[in-house]
């Protein structure tokens, strides 16, 4: 007859258990330490530019226009200018990329043409910004005789901002399991009709992803706009909601703290951080409101 095992003895963790969870508790410390590390140097910066921007910072620092050589005043010429901006190049970008990625995703067949388009976004992609300023200046300034205006800027805008959309498209609609298009082809629905009614709805938050990253890398761009439709100052009323045409230059953010910090004399020191502020504080907000969105979204999902 065997002895009993000990109650005790049969729940005690071996040393090869032990040592997993040791190395697990370590992994823990080292992962938090490296979220940490990014974390403070964020909040550092924000802070930083907050402390020195207070004493410009003010409603009307935002509606007033720029005075003596814009080294006082506000940025309202500027605010609007990169709304126009962010927005066109949003308008033109947007649709394109979506449709481009469910082409590529859902119609295109594996061959070289496809293969060689698929490699052609990703390389698009990591081109410099200084490299896609002179492709808007030749292209839509000079060859389609744009001008220097807003026009040109946001198509510029919108051609580097276009493949990082479709790349986050294609990876949203390849997230949506290919079970759910079987089962709408098995009771006779056509290509499109699963696409409209199926992928589409349940990828839309991978695809507001990409539309977020593209709001932020349009406003926060200097290149682009500066050889293309950004201008240094530019005369509008105080406030005025209207203040450009499309074939007109306009002012920007990035244009306006590039200006101010390096160009203009005498300027207030807490200037500059103020318009840094502003330019921050609207793609936060910005992205804040497409992540609430996608959050919303991504909650009402039907798998």
């Amino acid at each position: 007859m065997t002895d009993p095992i000990d109650p005790v003895t049969r729940f005690t963790k071996t040393d090869f258990v032990v040592r997993k969870e040791r190395i697990q508790s370590v992994s823990k410390i080292l992962f938090s330490l490296m979220v940490i590390s990014m974390i403070i140097p964020l909040l550092a910066i924000i802070a930083y530019l907050f402390y020195h921007a207070l004493p410009s910072l003010s409603w009307e620092f935002l509606v007033e226009v720029p005075k003596k050589g814009m080294s006082e005043g506000g940025i309202w010429p500027a605010f609007v200018g990169t709304l126009y901006l962010v927005l066109i190049s949003l308008a033109i970008a947007a649709p394109i990329g979506v449709f481009a990625a469910i082409y590529l995703n859902e119609y295109a067949r594996d061959n070289w043409f496809n293969r060689i388009i698929n490699l052609a976004v990703i390389n698009l992609a990591g081109v410099p910004s200084i490299v896609h300023a002179l492709f808007g200046l030749g292209a839509f300034v000079y060859a389609a005789q744009f001008g220097y205006s807003i026009i040109s800027a946001s198509l510029t805008l919108a051609i580097m901002t276009l493949p990082v959309i479709i790349a986050s498209t294609r990876e949203a609609l390849a997230s949506v399991p290919m079970t759910f298009r079987e089962a709408c082809w098995n009771v006779g629905a056509t290509r499109w009709q699963t696409i409209r009614a199926i992928v589409l709805p349940n990828s839309i938050s991978g695809i507001l992803t990409g539309i977020i990253l593209q709001v932020s890398r349009a406003a926060g761009e200097t290149a682009p706009i500066m050889f293309t439709g950004a201008v240094f100052y530019k005369a509008v009323s105080r406030g005025d909601l209207f203040p450009y045409q499309l074939n007109e230059q306009c002012m920007a953010l990035s244009m306006h703290l590039y200006t101010v910090a390096t160009q203009v004399p005498n300027v207030k020191e807490s200037l500059p951080y103020a318009t840094a502020v502003v330019l921050l504080c609207s793609v936060l907000f910005v992205n804040a409101g497409a992540i609430a969105l996608r959050v919303w979204l991504r909650n009402h999902k039907k798998w």
